[in-house]
């Protein structure tokens, strides 16, 4: 219905190359409307289609991403010290890059629970009738538990063990990290392999 604003234009400015310019921003607007509504529908059954070859492609970065960090050992020097005022930040940096929300995704999506359809078309028919709601609610208890168990652990830590403690007993995290995503990549690889879709 963007005519009459196009017609308005044209008649403003009288000049029909007015009403031919506002066509445009009612074409991207109207396009861009529209791409928001289909595009998810339409990756998703991307993603149903081509799968395994995602799957596939997923684990091996996983992978070469667990090797570059047994490769590179540094820790990076900005993190050496977070402000207090910069807490709330590094804490969704951090969650973003580690992906916090992708371990709980399969979750949210259903995918832990047994079903005579396959994991694809039960993923895609959760996340079509998951509703926001549902989205904060495992966002929100995720993030509870998450912060209880670790607020314990810190006062336990900061209570009876101390900086001493932590300095003489700290095993390197990173090289941790680095073999679970090695042992997490090779075992998804071998399941996407072993299970042709």
């Amino acid at each position: 219905m963007g005519w009459p604003l196009a017609v308005s234009a044209g008649l403003m400015e009288r000049s029909p190359r007015a009403l031919v310019m506002a066509l445009w921003p009612l074409t991207v607007g109207h396009l861009v409307a529209m791409l928001l509504m289909i595009l998810p529908f339409a990756l998703l059954i991307t993603l149903l289609e081509w799968q395994q070859q995602i799957q596939i492609g997923a684990s091996l970065l996983v992978i070469a991403f667990g090797v570059f960090r047994l490769a590179n050992r540094r820790h990076p020097r900005a993190l050496a010290r977070i402000r207090p005022t910069q807490l709330g930040l590094w804490s969704f940096v951090v969650a973003i890059a580690h992906g916090a929300g992708l371990m709980v995704l399969p979750i949210y999506l259903g995918l832990c629970r047994a079903s005579d359809l396959d994991r694809g078309h039960e993923a895609a028919g959760t996340l079509i009738n998951a509703n926001l709601s549902m989205a904060v609610v495992v966002s929100v208890i995720h993030s509870l538990a998450m912060i209880m168990a670790g607020g314990f652990l810190a006062w336990l830590v900061y209570r009876y063990l101390g900086l001493k403690f932590v300095s003489r007993s700290w095993f390197n995290l990173d090289a941790t990290w680095a073999f679970s995503l090695i042992l997490v990549g090779a075992l998804s690889l071998s399941v996407s392999l072993t299970n042709p879709h």
